[in-house]
């Protein structure tokens, strides 16, 4: 499809450009029924040309085009496991990845709230176990993970979020990445938390950290 193509080539030369990923990092893909569109192995995002782009059939896994990146199973692993999901953008964006490196009291949601954008585009943000990268092993962890999170950081890696579209995708990764920046320059400094949905919140008494 012509539109998930220039979306991809788009949005990655966009994100290159903005040094939200460096070198030959991170990849996209768009679902579109049981195709994926997906960047090539060893192609970097700043620039993506239509050749740059192959198609994999989610039920056969046949591939069409150049060879997909080999973290294309975090792709398949997520799609699996979330039928609303439209998109999957990774990126090794450097307040993330800091963040990814960091030892977490409670790795199932390394991340504070501290902003409303936050809370409605990225929520929740567990920790996926360090593996190497193209180590297939990580698949079902990020696909136990991802059933009920759609955004996910990779221990010493990266985040790799999905969205129901490109653009929602890309809007949550470059949230994650502005929220892990913040997080940085408020360290050890007492800040107002914003309540997630379903927190119980006491008038006057903003949540803390």
């Amino acid at each position: 499809m012509t539109d998930a193509v220039s979306g991809i080539v788009e949005v990655g030369r966009s994100l290159f450009a903005r040094r939200l990923t460096p070198g030959r990092t991170g990849n996209i893909s768009v679902r579109v029924d049981d195709t994926v569109y997906l960047t090539a192995s060893g192609a970097s995002l700043g620039s993506l040309t239509r050749e740059d782009i192959c198609l994999v059939d989610l039920r056969s896994g046949d591939v069409q085009g150049p060879p997909p990146t080999k973290e294309a199973f975090l792709h398949e692993a997520i799609y699996r496991v979330r039928p609303d999901a439209g998109a999957v953008v990774h990126l090794h964006s450097t307040y993330a990845v800091a963040v990814s490196c960091l030892r977490h009291a409670d790795p199932s949601d390394v991340l504070p709230p501290l902003t409303a954008y936050y809370t409605m585009r990225v929520g929740r943000l567990p920790l996926v176990p360090y593996h190497a990268p193209g180590d297939r092993a990580v698949a079902g962890l990020v696909r136990e993970l991802a059933a009920d999170n759609h955004a996910l950081l990779l221990a010493n890696h990266g985040p790799v979020v999905a969205g129901t579209d490109l653009a929602s995708a890309t809007d949550a990764v470059e949230e994650l990445e502005e929220t892990a920046r913040l997080f940085f320059l408020l360290e050890a400094r007492d800040v107002s938390l914003v309540p997630r949905p379903g927190d119980r919140v006491t008038p006057g008494d903003p949540g803390r950290r």
